[in-house]
């Protein structure tokens, strides 16, 4: 079976990776690919509310909630006291589509855009520590880098850049 190529968008808090992860999903949507998306929290989060029938069920014990309507359909996972799963796990639980493109994740092993804003947490760079990073996307000038350098805001070179890199065809 073939394996969903994954790639993934990462850098420190602050340094864009929402808004580029969500510009390239509009803009390979756009070109006709189906895109999917993983998204790592470093903090406890809930896609549910108090109260809600399906927060009741898990307060109550239950591992798993599937939510489901004609709409969308979400799948919640209490760990309890299971460690957090790899990065490989959850993207074998995913639906068959052309990539997954992975925001955060920064120590996986994937080929992954480096992004650097000035204004982000810190400027430490990831890339000479790095050799799953294949490209850096910034808001100001980075001098001599072996790797290539994008624009942080020029979507669609990033997104040209990531079909070569994740071995798509051209659409």
């Amino acid at each position: 079976m073939k394996t969903t190529p994954a790639f993934g968008i990462s850098g420190w808090k602050n340094s864009g990776k929402t808004g580029l992860t969500v510009r390239l999903v509009e803009e390979l949507t756009t070109r006709g690919y189906r895109i999917s998306t993983v998204k790592h929290a470093h903090h406890d989060f809930d896609i549910d509310k108090p109260g809600a029938d399906s927060f009741r069920h898990r307060e109550a014990g239950a591992g798993e909630v599937a939510i489901v309507s004609g709409a969308r359909f979400a799948i919640m996972h209490e760990l309890r006291d299971e460690a957090e799963p790899a990065l490989a796990e959850i993207l074998s639980r995913m639906a068959p589509c052309d990539l997954v493109l992975v925001e955060g994740y920064k120590r996986e092993a994937i080929p992954k855009i480096e992004l650097r804003r000035q204004a982000s947490k810190s400027c430490e760079p990831l890339a000479p520590n790095d050799p799953y990073i294949v490209a850096i996307a910034a808001d100001h000038p980075i001098e001599k880098q072996a790797l290539p350098v994008f624009d942080l805001d020029d979507t669609v070179a990033i997104a040209d850049f990531v079909i070569q890199a994740s071995g798509l065809p051209k659409r």
